[in-house]
């Protein structure tokens, strides 16, 4: 009998229908109330938290950190919460993710804490553009698996045992590096499974250090720190290489599917996937990890998380909206946005952040990771990039494609030369349930409006409502970049108002829309990364030139 189906044997007994009785029994033990406040990551709360988060992380200064990790994760964090590549954060952490890798491959070796800060470099090129930056992905995951020790796991250089910490970012890194068709060996991704369900304890939840009772033999009592952080990273980390595996199908397929994150359900984006025929050579069902899940939520449900004093709180945070985003797509189940959990920490998240936007107290963890981690939990980074990498790609990419000219609507499919000259159809898109991966850098530059008056007016109408009012931060940007190319002096207030955007490009195309159509191509000295009173100059004096132009206008989000 093969060490895999012995492994499957041994947890036979263990039933994928336990997670549904032990999910129940785990939200009772959290006591939340009946009347608790509904949050998705749009709430108007959640967001104000995101911001000041994001403005303390911006604040920080990277140079001289202890942590050569704390900058990539910094900039993916980021990059995750405002889409900006140019954003000085997001390049100083690029910049220190290739100096690691280079290091690393330079010497031959990882440092103390290489696992962690190897998959952070993954998460973070693969975020920014896996294709621009594929090289290093592929040197990365090289890395990564030449360090797998021999019976799967991963763990600190010297080690003799795995670390459960250390194995689920890996898992993580693998994951991404399938997902954005980077080769992988699927074979150490089987043999990394079977070591994480070889080592979880016999209560069902994880240990830090696992002692691996070997291929085919019966899991052991664990003694090395059993307990909820440990039990999420593992319960995690199977969840995260089984979906790596696809050993719950192409969830395009599934009638659960979202589509393209962002667009209508029925529309997909069909593309080839890259690693099928390597994946093939990995011989492991999906029985085992079910099996184990059920057990761990067993656990979960006698054992539920309650913090008291100095503990892991924000890695535990992001853990958790990791481990249930994964539980959610292996169980086929609609996304989400405000479960009871995500509920109950958003509010707990919103008494522990200090007055400058940081989380610092109540964790092991400083003060720049401490804040990564609640950022990620906020916006619910795992179920977003989830569902953009799983609902279809192109090679080396996610979402829609970068160069929106390829692409056209077409019944249920987007597919095609781009139909890119009619701004309705793109229209129609960034109208639909938000928008797609979209970005103002795509737009050809010789896209046109409607050369009617009246459709005209109404395209403009329209982009004028998704500036103001939408969303999606995809869609603000397209608005912003047409309108400021429309040449029309009545989309100036519009303009006006998005210069204070929360999102970058989105206000940099405003800013110079304004320019264009004023003709004022030095506009009022709004730089690309402006202070809140350089915009707020910019804003004040903008409007004293539209004024000057139409003295009885009246700016609705200004004067009244």
């Amino acid at each position: 009998m093969s060490a895999t189906a012995k492994t499957e044997k041994r947890i036979a007994n263990r039933s994928w229908q336990q997670v549904l009785a032990a999910t129940l029994c785990v939200s009772l033990c959290l006591g939340l109330a009946s009347d608790a406040i509904a949050y998705t990551p749009e709430d108007p709360v959640v967001q104000q938290m995101i911001n000041k988060g994001v403005k303390f992380l911006e604040g920080l200064d990277t140079k001289g950190m202890s942590h050569a990790g704390s900058p990539m994760l910094m900039g993916y964090t980021h990059h995750k919460c405002r889409h900006d590549p140019d954003a000085a954060i997001v390049k100083q952490g690029i910049a220190a993710a290739k100096r690691y890798v280079g290091k690393a491959q330079e010497s031959g070796r990882l440092d103390h804490t290489g696992m962690y800060d190897l998959a952070v470099c993954v998460l973070l090129f693969a975020e920014v553009d896996p294709v621009g930056y594929r090289d290093e992905l592929v040197l990365a995951q090289k890395l990564l698996l030449d360090s797998q020790m021999p019976g799967g796991g991963f763990g600190y250089p010297g080690d003799k045992m795995g670390d459960v910490s250390q194995v689920q970012y890996v898992s993580l890194a693998m994951w991404t590096l399938d997902r954005n068709g980077i080769p992988l060996n699927y074979e150490k991704v089987v043999s990394c499974l079977q070591w994480i369900l070889r080592v979880q304890d016999t209560q069902g939840a994880w240990p830090y250090h696992g002692v691996d009772p070997g291929p085919g033999k019966p899991n052991i009592a664990q003694t090395n720190r059993v307990g909820i952080s440990m039990g999420l990273a593992g319960g995690s980390s199977t969840l995260i290489l089984g979906d790596a595996l696809r050993l719950w199908g192409d969830t395009t397929s599934d009638e659960n599917d979202p589509g393209i994150a962002g667009l209508p359900k029925a529309i997909k984006l069909f593309v080839e996937d890259s690693n099928q025929n390597r994946r093939k050579t990995a011989k492991i069902s999906k029985e085992p990890i079910f099996s184990s899940i059920g057990y761990l939520e067993s656990w979960r449900a006698k054992n539920p998380y309650k913090r008291s004093g100095l503990d892991w709180y924000y890695y535990i945070l992001y853990t958790l909206e990791r481990y249930e985003s994964f539980v959610e797509i292996a169980r086929g189940l609609p996304k989400d946005s405000s479960p009871d959990w995500y509920n109950r920490y958003v509010d707990e998240l919103k008494g522990f952040q200090d007055a400058d936007g940081g989380w610092k107290d109540r964790s092991h963890t400083q003060a720049p990771e401490s804040t990564c981690f609640a950022l990620l939990f906020l916006i619910r980074s795992t179920q977003k990039t989830i569902f953009s990498l799983s609902a279809g790609s192109l090679e080396g990419g996610y979402g829609l494609p970068k160069d929106t000219t390829n692409i056209r609507v077409d019944g249920t499919q987007i597919k095609g030369k781009a139909i890119a000259t009619q701004v309705t159809d793109l229209l129609k898109i960034l109208e639909s349930d938000g928008a797609g991966d979209t970005e103002g850098k795509s737009l050809p530059d010789d896209l046109e409006l409607d050369p009617t008056p009246a459709g005209r007016r109404a395209q403009i109408d329209r982009l004028e409502r998704l500036l103001r009012g939408s969303r999606s931060w995809q869609a603000r940007r397209v608005a912003a970049k047409l309108l400021g190319k429309s040449d029309e002096l009545r989309v100036a207030p519009s303009l006006i108002f998005a210069l204070s955007d929360n999102d970058k490009p989105t206000r940099r195309f405003a800013r110079d829309g304004l320019r264009f159509i004023s003709r004022k191509f030095e506009g009022f000295g709004m730089p690309d990364d402006p202070s809140e009173a350089e915009i707020d100059k910019a804003q004040r004096e903008w409007r004293d030139w539209y004024r000057s132009t139409d003295p009885t206008y009246v700016f609705l989000d200004y004067d009244l």
